[in-house]
């Protein structure tokens, strides 16, 4: 409930649950309007009539303007589901003066439920309105469109994508899941290195840094599957038990590899595709002034591995390549990589010494 929302508001009986609110401005500063489903209260609590008139009024302060709507549709469940007459109600309470201004809808977490209901609207739906529906499967993905920063998601969404098994590789993880609730909420116990990197990073400290293809060689999708389910259920992990060393190394790649967002940040991205016009001469300077300027967990993140990768590149260069790409590894669907940005380690530097340039690199105020 929003604690400014005054007791006297024409709609207060709607507006404490916060379903609707008003989150700020896109990237084209239009203003966001944000629905969570997670929010609605069982059906017999809520006035689904009230519902509708009180997003009305809502839109009705911003429709003049161009807006945007992202739907959070997590957490819509039987009792609290409006009916499809109501849906049929509501799309046709809305106007053309609601639909022209409306330039983006987000539908975050789309599920079948909402394919179905696509279908059967789909006549009443003019094309022009449809090409506007965005479906996200990544809260991650809004950051292209919108102020991230400004958005108030529930925190019943945020559990959700923290329980989510992302399908990006053979291996089934929920691990970036984890890792995101971790930076998000600020937890782990002070700690700023999440369990499962500190302890698969350790083990391959002490017994992986002579290995030949320490990061090229695959493992058993069934071992990983039961490593993770160990990591997600919060129990203790011990890589001797499983005989392998390229155990706990793909099991470190699959976890950068599923972060909602890399290491090196979206806002990042153009800056780092912006290096190949910098003068040779400067370009350390300017990966330099990129790292510095990332967020506090997501720099000691990455000093924490590079200082990892560059004892095992003391040995040989070749064992970290396959390794490097994870770090600035983009979820499917989200950003699309040119060529130039599948060449990570050139990126940081020069081709041949990534690591060697990266530590001092990774030295904030230095």
């Amino acid at each position: 409930m929003d604690t400014e929302l005054n007791i006297n508001h024409p709609y207060y009986d709607v507006a404490r649950h916060g379903i609707i609110q008003l989150a700020g401005d896109d990237n084209s500063g239009r203003k966001v309007i944000t629905f969570s489903c997670c929010r609605m209260p069982p059906s017999h609590q809520l006035d689904h009539t009230r519902l509708l008139e009180y997003l009305r009024y809502t839109l009705d302060q911003y429709v003049e303007n161009d807006y945007t709507v992202v739907y959070f549709h997590y957490g819509l469940k039987s009792r609290n589901k409006p009916s499809l007459k109501w849906l049929q109600t509501a799309y046709k309470e809305f106007d053309r003066k609601y639909k022209k201004n409306l330039k983006a809808l987000y539908v975050v977490h789309p599920t079948n439920f909402i394919k179905i209901l696509w279908n059967i609207f789909k006549p009443l739906i003019s094309h022009k309105f449809g090409k506007k529906v965005i479906y996200l499967n990544y809260l991650s993905e809004l950051r292209e469109h919108l102020k991230y920063d400004q958005l108030s998601i529930p925190q019943e969404v945020i559990r959700y994508v923290a329980s989510l098994t992302y399908p990006l590789s053979p291996y089934p993880t929920c691990t970036c899941g984890l890792f995101f609730l971790f930076l998000i909420k600020d937890k782990n116990k002070g700690e700023l290195i999440p369990p499962v990197l500190k302890q698969t990073v350790c083990y391959l400290k002490i017994k992986g840094l002579r290995v030949e293809g320490l990061f090229r060689r695959s493992a058993s999708v069934q071992t990983i599957k039961d490593v993770q389910k160990l990591y997600n259920q919060g129990k203790p992990v011990n890589f001797d038990d499983y005989d392998d060393i390229h155990i706990p190394a793909v099991i470190l790649k699959t976890f950068l590899r599923e972060l909602p967002e890399p290491l090196l940040t979206f806002e990042c991205y153009d800056h780092i595709l912006g290096i190949t016009s910098v003068e040779s001469s400067l370009r350390v300077t300017r990966c330099k002034q990129i790292i510095q300027g990332l967020p506090d967990h997501n720099y000691a993140v990455l000093k924490y591995l590079m200082c990892f990768l560059h004892k095992v590149s003391m040995g040989n260069i070749s064992q970290v390549e396959p390794f490097l790409a994870e770090l600035h590894s983009w979820p499917v669907g989200s950003v699309p990589l040119s060529p130039q940005a599948t060449r990570w380690p050139w990126l940081l530097g020069v081709s041949s010494r990534p690591l060697r340039v990266g530590i001092p690199l990774l030295r904030k105020g230095g």
